[in-house]
């Protein structure tokens, strides 16, 4: 693992949590060009494993929460952190050690590396998803069995609410209330644990993940083949992005997109499910993949992730799906995030057994 994040890695580290954000997250750019400012202003970001810290130490998970469609536009300053570390603090009596990306996928995996950076403090090489989900309680604490006891928000007006929820679903609920108060945008910390207990109630290693994976294309003579092989992914449909439907509400960016494909897969027509996240394609009434496995799609030249705010009519594109941490495939995690919990009326499968 890598001692630290450089301004080097923050191209890398943004291509591959696009990938990882299936289409969520919110966009990489805004969180690539705050974590390329915070490195040059309060240097480089020290990515350590849980093994590196204390058991006691307190570990500040941190996203945005809200549509990303509203996220590109209401641009988040620098202080935001700074008042949610500030209210940990009072509540526990104690500064956090170390910051954790709540969701690897998208903007939210990026922007940690500039939260960290403003406040001293070292990032977690792990998160809570290993991808990108659009609810509070799909996060490996809640599957864990972890009480969601805290949730701390906070907006761009400077806002700061303090949440005691009773259990990860309420979380959800209010949490969600609150950010749409805020314009359906707002940084968030919740399950703010000791290293202790984020040991098997995290997935370890996702950052540099998201690196590998954004590297994998650098240079290569063919990005898509480079970056399908580092997933092991299937390739669903290459083709044009004919249709679109899209909305903003209830703080969730929801829809669909249909890929007519080309080439070889001309005559074949692929439907997208969109809530934030691709959740699951539909080719001729039959699943191709579904939530909770990975469904990104690319540009089939550059293999450059497209998040679901970005898709426009036209678009050559690859639709790329593959295997979900082994924690969502556990009955508790696919209660949590699998198909129904999203009101699709179908059973799980795995998308190496369908696509």
């Amino acid at each position: 693992m890598q001692a630290r994040i450089t301004l080097e890695d923050v191209a890398a580290l943004a291509r591959g949590c696009a990938v990882l954000g299936t289409g969520g997250g919110g966009d990489v750019r805004p969180g690539a060009i705050a974590a390329r400012r915070a490195i040059r202003e309060y240097g480089e970001v020290p990515l350590v494993s849980l093994d590196e810290l204390p058991d006691d130490a307190l570990v500040l998970p941190l996203s945005g929460i809200g549509a990303p469609t509203v996220s590109n536009e209401m641009v988040h300053g620098t202080d935001e952190p700074v008042r949610i570390a500030e209210e940990i603090e009072r509540i526990f009596g104690r500064r956090p050690a170390a910051v954790m990306s709540s969701e690897i996928g998208g903007g939210n995996g990026v922007a940690p590396v500039a939260w960290a950076a403003r406040l001293g403090l070292p990032l977690l090489d792990a998160d809570a998803m290993g991808r990108a989900f659009p609810e509070v309680q799909m996060v490996s604490m809640y599957v864990a069995g972890i009480p969601a006891n805290l949730v701390v928000m906070t907006d761009v007006v400077g806002n700061v609410v303090t949440i005691r929820p009773v259990d990860g679903l309420w979380a959800e609920q209010i949490a969600r209330a609150v950010c749409v108060a805020a314009g359906s945008s707002a940084l968030m910390a919740d399950y703010v644990l000791t290293a202790r207990e984020c040991a098997g109630a995290v997935i370890e290693g996702t950052v540099s993940r998201a690196i590998a994976i954004g590297r994998a294309t650098e240079g290569a003579a063919d990005p898509l083949a480079a970056l399908t092989e580092e997933l092991g992914a299937v390739r669903l449909i290459t083709g044009k992005l004919t249709d679109l439907e899209r909305r903003t509400t209830g703080g969730f960016v929801r829809g669909t997109a249909t890929v007519e494909g080309t080439g070889d897969d001309r005559d074949r027509t692929l439907s997208l499910e969109i809530q934030n996240e691709n959740l699951v394609a539909v080719e001729d009434g039959r699943v191709r993949a579904m939530v909770p496995d990975l469904i990104t799609v690319v540009d089939s030249q550059t293999a450059t992730a497209i998040p679901t705010e970005g898709l426009r009519y036209g678009q050559r594109v690859t639709v790329l799906a593959w295997p979900c941490d082994p924690l969502w495939r556990t009955p508790k995690g696919l209660e949590t995030a699998g198909p129904r919990a999203f009101g699709y009326d179908m059973d799980y499968l795995p998308v190496e057994k369908i696509a």
